[in-house]
């Protein structure tokens, strides 16, 4: 695959608590010079991010995000506001101590909610793998496409693991056909990120992918 084609497949990620301004704008610059697909910011720079590059970014942020476990109502507010601020895409954590519990409903009920209020923008459902069995990653499947989510993504990247090859496959077992699939977490080498878009990934999570390209292309001018 050629490498302006997997660039296409990249959320361009900057989510550290410590994220400035200038690291913002940087990263920005990078997604438009070198085509991804969105950048994935928290949600405090969407406004601004909005303001400086307008139409020309596709604006991802994160809601209820790392942990999950805010209240509903909370995450709704996060997500109106989000999308006021100008964002195009939301990655939602689910709230895992519905699933711990069993609670499959609640965390069917809210992940609904929130696309409700997304509409016609784009969610994605981040289940975190690293934390569930075999059962609740199936369970989780199942309720993220009866709420008619767009997206399954395996990780926000700051659990205890990341996208697997083999969580990407039961995906595929479980999720309905209009559900797509984004890995994020541990996704640092050219070589993984070609492997989950061969997997079936619409999207890849990573903060590398930009930074490995240029070192690639850097390589082939000596």
């Amino acid at each position: 695959m050629k490498e302006s084609e997997m660039l296409q497949y990249v959320d361009h990620t900057l989510l550290k608590a410590v994220a400035t301004w200038e690291d913002i704008r940087s990263l920005c610059e990078e997604a438009l010079e070198y085509h991804t697909a969105s950048v994935c910011i928290p949600p405090c720079y969407v406004k601004r991010i909005h303001d400086k590059y307008g139409e020309k970014l596709n604006i991802c942020t994160v809601i209820g995000f790392p942990l999950g476990y805010g209240t509903t109502a909370a995450k709704a507010a996060e997500c109106k506001q989000a999308l006021e601020d100008g964002a195009d895409e939301i990655d939602m954590v689910i709230n895992i101590t519905y699933v711990k519990n069993k609670d499959y409903k609640k965390a069917e009920e809210e992940i609904a909610l929130l696309k409700k209020i997304a509409g016609e923008k784009i969610l994605k459902v981040i289940i975190e793998t690293c934390y569930l069995t075999r059962e609740e990653k199936i369970a989780m499947c199942r309720a993220v496409t009866r709420a008619g989510a767009d997206f399954i993504k395996t990780s926000t990247g700051f659990g205890t693991g990341g996208a697997t090859l083999e969580d990407i496959k039961l995906f595929k077992e479980y999720i309905g056909p209009e559900v797509k699939i984004k890995a994020a977490g541990g996704l640092r080498s050219i070589e993984d990120m070609e492997a989950f878009i061969k997997e079936g990934c619409s999207r890849i999570g990573t903060n590398s992918a930009v930074g490995l390209i240029k070192e690639r292309l850097a390589k082939r001018q000596i």
